[in-house]
């Protein structure tokens, strides 16, 4: 694609100093990247989170997707964009990301004996482990957890805190980042939110009653979204929209406040401007005709009048 064989012929000092990367680089080795550079659109920009599970460089993103609100930069200025970043120095907005921990029951299921609130709150609190983990993912969006192929919706439980929280009869359950709340979210009737904010942004995917809103939680607690062993179903967890695994009935995911946040490079500025541009400029958030004012009003009236007066 950027014809690297072109590159080496026409610059003899190159061979040695032109380099690649894979995924296994920047998982072992991520202390090795100054800067990262992508070319499309925010998904573009999730999978660079997503190759750094732990420390990110300050990535810098140049727009060449649909709606891109993390797309800050304009691909036909690439030349001046990256020498004032080499040359100035870059300012960047460090947006909140979540670890999530997938947790397998280690009790036999479907004897009728377990609970997994007992568990939770109960065994689990007092050291007596009933799960184990089986893989964690480092995510910039969202973590998801619904029904999946299963044609009937999930029975999903959430704690916080070490505390029952509630049961949820829905499609599913998204849970996102600041970042996030302009994604699958926003789809699902959420609050949109700055990326500044430290917060969890819980919501219901097509909820089977009236009563459960948005609820927006510190990025203090530690959630867990699990299947309980009652569940006439498992359901499914996808981590920014990767990863698709099967949670069985005792299941759960243990999701909090990561260490490593994202380094998204920004334009000179207010951050709080550039949000409110990207929302009205992608979203046409509060778009509406203005009101007349009653003067203007009355002026066409006297208008009209004289118009009548005439004829």
């Amino acid at each position: 694609m950027f014809d690297a064989q072109g590159l080496l012929a026409k610059d003899p000092s190159s061979p040695g100093r032109l380099k690649y990367w894979d995924n296994d680089l920047c998982r072992r080795q991520p202390q090795l990247f100054d800067f990262a550079v992508t070319l499309g659109g925010d998904g573009t920009l999730l999978y660079a989170s997503w190759l750094f599970q732990r420390i990110v460089p300050p990535v810098l993103s140049f727009a060449l997707g649909s709606l891109g609100f993390l797309t800050k930069f304009d691909y036909a200025d690439y030349r001046g964009t990256l020498s004032t970043a080499i040359n100035n120095g870059i300012t960047v907005s460090l947006r909140l990301r979540f670890e999530a921990t997938i947790m397998r029951t280690q009790t036999a299921q479907g004897d009728g004996k377990h609970d997994l609130v007992e568990e939770l709150i109960g065994d689990e609190a007092e050291n007596n482990l009933t799960h184990k983990p089986d893989g964690s993912y480092t995510i910039l969006n969202e973590i998801v957890v619904d029904r999946g192929p299963n044609p009937t919706m999930s029975s999903i439980e959430l704690f916080m805190d070490g505390k029952f929280m509630t049961s949820v009869q829905a499609d599913g359950v998204c849970v996102a980042t600041p970042t996030g709340s302009t994604a699958y979210n926003l789809a699902a009737g959420g609050s949109l939110c700055h990326p500044e904010n430290p917060v969890v942004l819980i919501t219901a995917i097509c909820a089977h009653t009236l009563s459960f809103r948005p609820v927006v939680l510190p990025d203090t607690i530690v959630l867990r979204v699990g299947v309980p062993y009652d569940a006439r179903t498992s359901s499914w967890a996808s981590f920014d929209g990767r990863e698709r695994l099967e949670l069985h009935p005792g299941d759960y995911v243990t999701i909090s406040a990561s260490r490593y946040p994202f380094a998204n490079v920004m334009p000179p500025g207010s951050s709080s401007e550039d949000w409110i541009r990207s929302i009205s400029r992608t979203l046409n958030w509060n778009s509406r005709q203005k009101q007349k004012s009653f003067k203007e009003w009355e002026e066409q009236n006297l208008d009209k009048n004289s118009m009548n007066l005439t004829e």
